[in-house]
C-alpha cells in the first residue's frame, strides 16, 4: 500500500498564501511580463515625444514656406519685349555653338594644302560657312569631299569659288557651307 501525501493548509486565503503556492517559473514569467510592459510604455512615450518634435518642426517649416511665398508674390514681374527676348535667344544660340567639336572636325579634315581664312557659324541653321584657299580646283573639290565624310557634319556643299588674280600664285578662294549634326 502506498501512502499519499496530503496537503493540509489552514492559512487564510490571501496574497501571501497565493505567492507561497505559486510555481517559481510562473513567478519569473510574471516579473518578465511586468518588465516588458514597462519597457513598452517607455518606448511608446519616447516615440510620442519624437513625433511631437517632428510635427512642430514640420509646422515651423510650413510657416516659413508660407512666409517666403508671400514675399515672392510681392515682387512684380517685368515683361521682356519680344524683340529683346529674340535677341537674347539668338545670342545664347551663338554662345552654344559647339566650337570644340567644330574645331576637332576641321582639324582632322583640313590638309596642309588648304588655308582656312574665315569661319562663320549660323547656330540657328547649324551651318558653318568656311572661307578657304587652295592652289588648284582638285584640292578644293577634295577638301569638300573630306568634309562630307566627317562624322560631325551631315553635309557639305561648295557655295562659290573664284581665282584671286591680285594674290601671288593666284590661289583659288572658295566658300563651303557645312551643316553640323545636332547634339
Amino acid at each position: 500500500m502506498s501512502l499519499r501525501t496530503i496537503r493540509i493548509d489552514f492559512a487564510p486565503q490571501g496574497w501571501r498564501r497565493t505567492l507561497h503556492r505559486l510555481h517559481p517559473a510562473l513567478a519569473v514569467a510574471g516579473v518578465l511580463g511586468v518588465l516588458l510592459c514597462l519597457g513598452g510604455t517607455w518606448m511608446a512615450m519616447n516615440l510620442a515625444e519624437q513625433r511631437a518634435a517632428r510635427a512642430a518642426a514640420i509646422e515651423q517649416l510650413q510657416a516659413r514656406s508660407r512666409a517666403l511665398s508671400k514675399v515672392r508674390a510681392v515682387v512684380p514681374e517685368t515683361a521682356i519685349p519680344e524683340a529683346q527676348a529674340t535677341a537674347v535667344n539668338l545670342a545664347i544660340l551663338q554662345l552654344n555653338v559647339p566650337w570644340r567639336e567644330l574645331e576637332d572636325a576641321l582639324a582632322t579634315a583640313t590638309p596642309a594644302n588648304i588655308a582656312l581664312l574665315a569661319l562663320d557659324p549660323d547656330a540657328r541653321k547649324r551651318i558653318l560657312k568656311i572661307t578657304a584657299e587652295a592652289r588648284n580646283s582638285d584640292d578644293m573639290v577634295g577638301y569638300v569631299q573630306v568634309l562630307k565624310q566627317q562624322e560631325f557634319f551631315s553635309g557639305a556643299a561648295l557655295v562659290r569659288h573664284e581665282i584671286e588674280e591680285q594674290a601671288p600664285g593666284k590661289p583659288l578662294r572658295f566658300q563651303v557651307e557645312a551643316q553640323w549634326r545636332g547634339r
